[in-house]
């Protein structure tokens, strides 16, 4: 299992060496980037001190759903309730969550938006899930770098016990799944711009691996039925 993590339009070159620093010391290696600032800059090298090799190796898109291209599965951070995803997770909730979906993900993002205006509803929408950092008060409010640091934590336990489980087979994936769910909602016209569409994909994302693997038997079956 692999877990990216992906920061969109960081403005700040200090947050993104602080959150190459965070990755590293949680075990994490692997960090992209949306048209970010200046993140090889001397400021941004001297908050990612002995994670200068984070800072160089990061891969650069022009949007989210380029940055998104393997990914099985993402999690969009948010501090505030939106309406597109009704259930939000909390951020010490995901271990199990992911867990609960066993060999069915194999390559997980966590996304976090712009300093100041957080990420847009379509960029969320890109993403499976929401997940929070239940926070005590609502100011002051954690900043990119130090979200970063909560959810590497939390997660570097999932990936030390996972980094040695087999490839998951890509055909019986969430993503592929998702793929078929797609197929049939469009063939009976209920669509992305359909309510209902949204609401199926963010219940489809609860399902654990049993449940999966059941809806990929039925939605096969659904597909050669419609196309007959």
């Amino acid at each position: 299992m692999k877990i990216v993590f992906i920061l969109v339009e960081p403005a700040v070159p200090e947050n993104v060496g602080a959150a190459a620093r965070a990755l590293k010391t949680m075990g994490f290696s692997e960090l992209r980037l949306v048209n970010p600032c200046d993140y090889l800059s001397v400021d941004a090298r001297k908050l990612a001190h002995a994670s200068n090799d984070i800072l160089e190796n990061a891969s650069v898109y022009r949007t989210l759903e380029e940055a998104l291209y393997d990914i099985d599965f993402a999690f969009a951070t948010s501090a505030r309730e939106r309406w597109i995803k009704l259930d939000i997770i909390d951020s010490h909730e995901l271990p199990v969550f992911i867990e609960e979906k066993g060999d069915t993900i194999n390559n997980i993002a966590v996304v976090f938006g712009r300093e100041e205006s957080g990420l847009t509803n379509h960029e969320i929408n890109l993403c499976q899930r929401v997940t929070t950092i239940p926070l005590k008060t609502k100011y002051p409010s954690l900043n990119l770098a130090q979200s970063v640091m909560v959810y590497a934590y939390i997660l570097s336990g999932i990936t030390l016990n996972l980094n040695d489980s087999a490839k998951a087979d890509t055909t019986q994936s969430f993503r592929a799944l998702a793929k078929k769910v797609d197929a049939v909602m469009r063939s009976i016209d209920l669509g992305p711009d359909k309510l209902i569409y949204g609401r199926l994909m963010e219940r489809i994302s609860e399902l654990g691996e049993q449940d999966i693997k059941l809806l990929h038997s039925i939605t096969t079956e659904l597909i050669q039925k419609l196309n007959r």
